[in-house]
């Protein structure tokens, strides 16, 4: 969720506010961009969507060669700067977006935000699971070849408290659980976390490393990549 250096040449205007299980969710356009924010907080914007769309790439690259037709799921649905990357690549099978938010959800539906999505959507392989990220990797059986997530601003600053449990050793745990063997998880952060790649190897990942996606000020924005052993 890149918090990008957003131009104040134009004032915001509110296109929807809804309050939801998990508070105040709010869709703005500024200029020819769309705003999230949530509980008062910048989500993303689609002035940039590189670290995104590296999310999906990464995860990719990183799958053992030769696998055919990977899973993917996509943790947030967003802008949708993931989906329709992920959807614009032949090579992913099944594509799963969890997004807890029915607002987003709405907005990329017929919405103001369905001109990014709207060709992903309508693909075969996308299914859209209205839940939530954490309560459906404890509870699923499904198993996918990437986990790529991005729900918060990073394991250091998540959006709500119960979102941190994702980042715990059972949080963890139930990533690499819903992974196949030789799977990789890809988490985005605004910023790089030493503790969180440690606390991946902890969880029995391997080969975990940080991949960025600099920005115009600031630290850069990051991607934290590990694969379960085969």
């Amino acid at each position: 969720m890149p918090t990008a250096d957003r131009h104040t040449a134009h004032s915001p205007v509110t296109l929807d506010r809804r309050e939801g299980p998990y508070g105040e969710v709010v869709l703005r356009e500024r200029g020819d961009d769309f705003e999230i924010i949530a509980n008062g907080c910048f989500l993303m914007d689609t002035a940039d969507g590189r670290s995104e769309r590296l999310l999906i790439d990464a995860a990719l690259a990183a799958l053992p060669a030769g696998r055919p037709d990977p899973a993917v799921l996509i943790g947030g649905l967003g802008v949708g700067f993931s989906l329709s990357h992920a959807a614009a690549e032949p090579r992913w099978g099944r594509i799963a977006v969890v997004e807890r938010e029915q607002a987003i959800i709405d907005w990329h539906r017929g919405g103001p935000l369905a001109r990014i999505t709207g060709a992903a959507l309508a693909d075969p392989r996308t299914e859209i699971l209205a839940t939530d990220l954490v309560a459906y990797l404890r509870t699923t059986t499904d198993r996918y070849d990437a986990l790529c997530l991005d729900i918060d601003n990073g394991p250091d600053w998540t959006v709500t408290d119960d979102n941190t449990s994702l980042y715990s050793p059972a949080g963890l745990a139930d990533c690499r659980e819903r992974l196949n063997p030789g799977g990789v998880l890809a988490v985005w952060s605004a910023q790089p976390s030493a503790d969180f790649e440690q606390a991946l190897r902890n969880a029995g990942f391997s080969w975990v490393r940080t991949e960025e996606v600099h920005v115009a000020r600031g630290v850069p924005d990051v991607v934290h990549l590990a694969l379960r052993s085969a």
